[in-house]
């Protein structure tokens, strides 16, 4: 994860894994995902528990090919697990990256 600051920061943007990615979350934290292929993706984001209308959902967020998106902030009740991190998944990974911002 990397922290916003007053000076400004230039993002590391990593290779999204075909696994899936996890990610410390504290509430005030983003997922940015950047897709330079040419066809969109699907990115979702594992709900760990039901949100406050009493459902149980993932966000599910589309990016456009060579699109990029900015996800969260994501509630750390409904979606950290319990190591207190955020699962990602997402529809393909090739030429897709991601950051974690914390503002």
């Amino acid at each position: 994860m990397q922290k916003l600051a007053n000076s400004g920061i230039t993002p590391t943007y990593s290779a999204a894994d075909v696994a899936g990615d996890k990610f410390a979350n504290n509430g005030r934290t983003f997922l940015v995902v950047k897709n330079g292929s040419a066809s969109a993706i699907t990115v979702t984001v594992n709900s760990q528990k039901q949100c406050d209308q009493g459902f149980d959902h993932d966000i599910t967020v589309n990016v456009p090919a060579s699109g990029e998106k900015w996800i969260g902030p994501l509630d750390p009740n409904r979606f950290n697990n319990a190591q207190g991190q955020v699962e990602v998944a997402y529809s393909a990974v090739t030429s897709v990256t991601v950051a974690a911002i914390q503002v």
